[in-house]
């Protein structure tokens, strides 16, 4: 924990740094604590348009002097929107560190929010939302996470509708920026050659002071009965997932959860890529997926075939369940998925991209840095009869459903 470093500063803005010093360059990320689990159905999608917005210039930059004074420096500059948070971020050169912070400390405090340049990128989001809509895999994946989390605004997809893409004027967005871009809601997280004194100085210099009028509390989530879904699309294959919510980062039983997933679907040495995809080659794409969340997360497995294989699919997939539920996992399948869980954690460590993005979410998340080997020692504590327990519950009939877009429903 030598090289992590924390400081809150009065206006509550929370500064994050790892030192990395065999490195020439950083990663720094600056983190609000809104998604679209923070809105309503009528602004569905304006946290996202405001990370799009804010590109668009500030009072001292145009949207070519943004990325120009990043990229003429070799530096990389972006931003993203879940449902729980929006980052930007830029990876630049350590000598850069002082001009990076700059621009982004520029952008996200000084929008302009022009009604010309609302209704430019509303036309470049809805082709964003065309292109998902296009997507057989990206649409499942929404209408999934919409049914499971239905009755909670986790259910609301972060694009938003385009209804509310189309609606969006100035004054909005600014009353929203305003509500939810405040110094008690920033994390400014830095790794790679960078010194936290040097951070605290550009936070001082570059960051005004601005806390919340009053403070938000999110739904929390509670687990409703729901049903199977079917979305009818002109499409060659059958689409489909199987799954269900189930424990979030706030429970300790998300764990073997999370070794469950890797077992069944990760990767091409995995239980279901083995059994469906090489033994008998009636699918290309097969894969479990975990997206988690505060107090819930979305299992699923996803799959594509077409129509005549489609029963066989379905009859392996709850085969595979059925063992797991019944029949408890080598010591050697044990080893090797542990292997897979660390080998990929390990790996991720060799980008200060990830790095950076990691120490965000264990702060976000747990309120504290969680090390590596804390990580790594929980994947190592994992036992057989863990795993067999996670089956039972999660790959409980009853609790699975199935949402499936296919071209004729009937």
């Amino acid at each position: 924990m030598d090289n992590y470093y924390l400081t809150t500063l009065p206006g509550g803005t929370k500064i994050i740094s790892e030192f990395i010093p065999h490195v020439q360059s950083f990663t720094l990320g600056f983190w609000f604590n809104v998604g679209a689990r923070d809105e309503s159905l009528r602004n569905n999608g304006i946290s996202h348009f405001i990370e799009h917005m804010l590109f668009k210039g500030t009072k001292k930059r145009t949207a070519k002097m943004i990325a120009e004074e990043i990229e003429s420096y070799g530096g990389y500059l972006n931003a993203f929107t879940s449902k729980e948070h929006t980052c930007y971020y830029s990876k630049g050169l350590t000598v850069n560190l002082g001009r990076t912070f700059s621009v982004l400390s520029d952008l996200i405090q000084n929008p302009l929010f022009k009604e010309n340049h609302i209704k430019k990128e509303a036309g470049v989001v809805i082709d964003e939302l065309k292109d998902l809509d296009d997507n057989p895999e990206e649409l499942l994946y929404d209408k999934f996470e919409e049914i499971i989390f239905s009755g909670n605004r986790l259910s609301y997809p972060v694009i938003g509708k385009e209804t509310n893409i189309r609606n969006f004027v100035s004054d909005e967005l600014f009353n929203f920026h305003g509500s939810n871009y405040n110094t008690d809601g920033l994390l400014v997280v830095a790794s790679g050659n960078v010194k936290h004194d040097e951070l605290i100085k550009l936070t001082e210099k570059y960051i005004t002071e601005r806390e919340s009028k009053r403070r938000r509390s999110r739904d929390k989530f509670n687990h409703k009965k729901v049903e199977d879904a079917f979305i009818e699309k002109d499409v060659q294959q059958v689409h489909t997932i199987i799954g269900r919510a189930t424990y979030g980062y706030n429970d300790k039983r998300r764990v073997p959860v999370r070794f469950l997933s890797a077992l069944i679907g990760e990767g091409s040495s995995s239980r279901l890529f083995l059994a469906v995809r090489e033994k008998l080659g009636i699918t290309y794409q097969i894969n479990s997926f975990l997206n988690s969340y505060n107090d819930t997360s979305a299992f699923g497995i996803y799959f594509s075939t077409n129509q005549n294989q489609y029963s066989k699919v379905i009859d392996i997939i709850y085969r595979e369940f059925k063992k797991l539920k019944e029949i408890p996992i080598t010591e050697r399948e044990l080893r090797k998925v542990k292997e897979y869980l660390k080998g990929g954690m390990l790996l991720s460590l060799e980008s200060t991209t990830n790095r950076m993005m990691r120490i965000a979410n264990s702060i976000i998340y747990y309120d504290r840095i969680i090390p590596v080997e804390e990580y790594l020692g929980r994947i190592d504590r994992i036992t057989t009869e863990d795993v067999q327990k996670a089956a039972n519950e999660l790959l409980n009939d009853s609790k699975l459903i199935k949402v499936i877009l296919k071209s004729d429903t009937k």
